[in-house]
């Protein structure tokens, strides 16, 4: 927008008249007072400021405009009657002119100065675009660069720490062998069984992540029984964490379509979390029902909770609570993976939480997809 400030509303006319037959939006002043006021509250991209006024002249208002970082960096031309001298054209250039025109004005002149002035413009707030943009893909790439490194860091240490413990294992059943003590033996090789389907799942992961930043994560869909699914989970999980008592509500009657690895895989990983980030609770929530067309699946645990800011970022890749990390062991990617899967099923995922009451994590995705396509 242009600001046309002159206290002879004659000059304002004809001035209007030609910039809005050239398409130029235009806003005017009759005094210096009144364009600064309007110059506090709107944004222009050029103003045309007559030097000699009553009150406050043209150079005055200027040097005031120079002083708002809003407007100072907006393009002035002054207007005046007088002789172009050298002092006068100087003292307009030095209290922030651009340009100077004398009256009367020539029409033509004047709008080619204008319109060069506009493309000047849009040049400028091209390349400010351009720079932000730039500026914005620097910061991205560099907490890119952050993150990757310290994911490498976490992934090396949480790999390293299984394995360690492996090798431990296999030094103390060597001494078991040595003096027959099968019974120790078959502790041990139960200890290192576990340690080995740790760094399997570490793994299992790492390659999850891998192919889908690659777009090469499959999906084998097909009718399943979701019951049956969640049962066999249930009892793997309950046999393995006897000191937590499982308690299963509601049921999924008749067959779900989707991929039924990936969904336990989901399901696997919000069971394993339920029971890592509340430790002293005896006890987890499941709860599965259909809602009209979707199957409605959450896990409620009574541990730790977590923030809303937490909530909103807890499904982002990489993304760890450093409150937690120090105290649970994990690579920030399990749940990245799971909004994945539930989203290549045409779901959706969250979580409810509150700090130290616990959290609920769920998801919920179409019965039949296919049939919601037709």
């Amino acid at each position: 927008m242009i600001l046309i400030v002159d206290d002879s509303p004659e000059n304002i006319i004809s001035l209007k008249k030609v910039l809005e037959k050239n398409d130029f939006e235009v806003d005017t002043a009759s005094s210096g007072e009144e364009a600064l006021k309007k110059i506090l509250k709107k944004s222009y991209v050029l103003i045309i400021l007559d030097v000699q006024m009553p009150g406050m002249d043209g150079f005055e208002v200027a040097e005031a405009i120079s002083g708002y970082s809003k407007a100072k960096e907006t393009a002035i031309i002054f207007l005046s009657a007088a002789s172009a001298d050298v002092k006068l054209i100087t003292r307009g250039y030095s209290s922030g002119g651009l340009d100077y025109i004398s009256k009367p004005v020539d029409m033509n002149i004047l709008l080619l100065k204008v319109q060069t002035f506009y493309r000047i413009y849009e040049q400028s707030r091209a390349l400010n675009h351009m720079q932000k943009a730039l500026r914005e893909e620097i910061e991205f790439r560099k907490e890119a660069e952050r993150k990757k490194d310290e994911f490498i860091s976490i992934a090396s240490h949480e790999l390293k720490t299984p394995m360690t413990s492996i090798k431990g294992y296999i030094q103390l059943l060597e001494r078991s062998l040595d003096k027959n003590d099968l019974d120790t033996v078959r502790i041990r090789l139960q200890k290192v069984q576990n340690q080995v389907e740790k760094l399997n799942l570490l793994v299992a992961d790492l390659l999850d992540i891998s192919k889908i930043e690659s777009g090469k994560l499959k999906f084998n869909k097909k009718y399943f029984s979701f019951d049956e699914v969640l049962e066999h989970i249930l009892e793997v999980m309950q046999q393995s964490n006897p000191e937590v008592k499982i308690i299963k509500k509601g049921r999924v009657e008749g067959p779900v379509y989707g991929d039924e690895m990936r969904i336990e895989q989901v399901m696997v990983n919000f069971i394993t979390n339920a029971i890592k980030y509340a430790p002293g609770t005896d006890e987890i929530h499941l709860h599965s029902e259909i809602r009209g067309d979707e199957v409605y699946f959450s896990v409620q645990d009574f541990g730790i909770g977590m923030s809303e800011e937490h909530q909103q970022k807890i499904f982002d890749k990489f993304y760890r609570i450093e409150e937690t990390s120090e105290r649970f062991q994990g690579l920030g990617i399990g749940l990245y993976i799971c909004q994945e899967i539930i989203d290549r099923h045409q779901g959706r995922i969250g979580v409810h939480s509150t700090p130290g009451e616990g959290s609920e994590f769920y998801f919920l995705i179409p019965v039949n997809p296919e049939m919601e396509k037709n």
